[in-house]
């Protein structure tokens, strides 16, 4: 990864969100509201420990914007949590789900705390207690978190078990991303891969590029990266050239086989050795020269340090802020096509906004009703992008802003904010 020194997420929202409203021409009252978040909540919750002590947790949610409905965002469980990323995550789901045209505003939630050294008892404690202790600011028309980094389908589970229990009865629709029996919705499991992948075809179409048998390469094999090779083969005809995870990973031009590999991690920990494949590190993967590249891992991978070398025709952003605004003029000048981050990685919040209105309905659709649902959005929002970038002669990520900013402003306009 790039040496470059450490880069303020909020900030970079800010920029960028500048840049969007510059070309807007938006009110500056407007522009001033949507720069910083509504609402801020940083709260200390005791845990009983498995050893008998008491120890205290901080945690945070951010409640961005909810001028076009109630926010939504997840909730990390880490260890090194901040303010500053919870708020650049928040603003980010607010154009997220504007973009989407979803009837939501955007919030972000964390706990620090290490999962990795926690039972599961201490996590649920700590589950529990956040809940208690930020439960009159949630609920299915405030605020409706969902599973994030290092939380689950089962730590999502007992936070709306506590919250009907502080209600008096059961409110699925507090939280999404529960367990199927619980609520859950159908899909769920793959949705941002297949958001990301609805998104790649319609950029495929546009830029006159086949994608049977087009390379792929796949920074990050978590759920997002796993699921985007295996959908990519299977929607596309793909092929998986170059996949990597946090330790490094494997090359094979004649193509990799993305479940095989996946296994293979989930065994060994590591892609590192499968099949006996060429080791690529995760840094010379972004610099591959294929059709597509999806970088799935962590922010500030592509920057003004590595940009000048990715050769890929279509970066795909399942990843969130994975591109920095000074790399992102540079793909732009060498004319790659870059499918934004809450443009492209917004399958997973759809399909959570199908869970809501399953859990408020009382009524759960099939999986292919799901899928059908998930393509019209993500298909629909691509376009609006790709044409508001086009029309103003931006790049994407520009455009998707342009997008997401005059929904929410016109929304506040209407209320009577500003």
């Amino acid at each position: 990864m790039s040496n470059a020194p450490t880069l303020n997420p909020f900030e970079i929202s800010q920029r960028q969100l500048d840049a969007a409203a510059k070309k807007l021409n938006l009110d500056p009252q407007v522009h001033a509201l949507l720069r910083e978040p509504l609402r801020i909540l940083e709260v200390h919750f005791p845990v009983r420990m498995d050893d008998g002590t008491v120890k205290t947790f901080t945690g945070f949610r951010v409640q961005y914007n909810d001028a076009r409905g109630p926010t939504k965002g997840g909730l990390r469980f880490h260890p090194e949590e901040t303010i500053d990323t919870v708020k650049a995550l928040a603003a980010w789901m607010t154009w997220k789900t504007a973009v989407v045209d979803i009837p939501y505003g955007g919030g972000k939630g964390g706990v620090i705390c290490n999962p990795k050294e926690l039972s599961q008892r201490e996590l649920e404690g700590i589950a529990r207690g956040f809940v208690r202790a930020i439960g009159r600011f949630i609920g299915p028309e405030k605020d409706i978190p969902a599973p994030d980094v290092y939380t689950t389908p089962q730590i999502m589970a007992w936070m709306m078990d506590e919250y009907s229990k502080i209600c008096g009865y059961n409110t699925p629709g507090v939280i999404t991303g529960k367990p199927i029996p619980l609520g859950g919705s159908l899909g769920r499991g793959d949705a941002t891969a297949r958001g990301t992948v609805y998104c790649i075809i319609e950029a495929a179409k546009e830029l006159g590029i086949d994608l049977k048998g087009a390379t792929v390469a796949i920074q990050g094999y978590g759920n997002a990266g796993y699921y985007c090779g295996t959908l990519m083969e299977e929607l596309a005809g793909s092929k998986i050239v170059a996949i990597t995870d946090s330790r490094g990973g494997v090359i094979d031009e004649n193509g990799i086989d993305p479940e095989a590999a996946y296994q293979f991690k989930q065994q060994n920990g590591s892609l590192s050795g499968f099949n006996g494949l060429k080791t690529i590190t995760n840094d010379e993967v972004l610099e591959l020269e294929v059709d597509v590249l999806i970088p799935a891992a962590i922010e500030n991978v592509i920057t003004d340090k590595n940009a000048a070398n990715v050769k890929a025709k279509i970066v795909a952003e399942a990843a969130n802020g994975p591109t920095t605004p000074e790399a992102d003029a540079i793909l732009h000048g060498k004319g790659i096509y870059v499918i934004p981050d809450f443009l492209c990685n917004a399958g997973g919040v759809t399909v959570s906004y199908f869970e809501w209105v399953q859990n408020i309905g009382g009524y759960y659709w099939p999986i292919d009703q799901v899928h059908t649902q998930l393509k019209a959005k993500m298909v629909k929002a691509f376009h609006e992008t790709h044409n508001m970038a086009k029309e103003h002669n931006v790049d994407n990520r520009i455009g998707a802003y342009m997008v997401s900013v005059q929904r929410v402003a016109e929304a506040m306009k209407l209320r009577g904010w500003v």
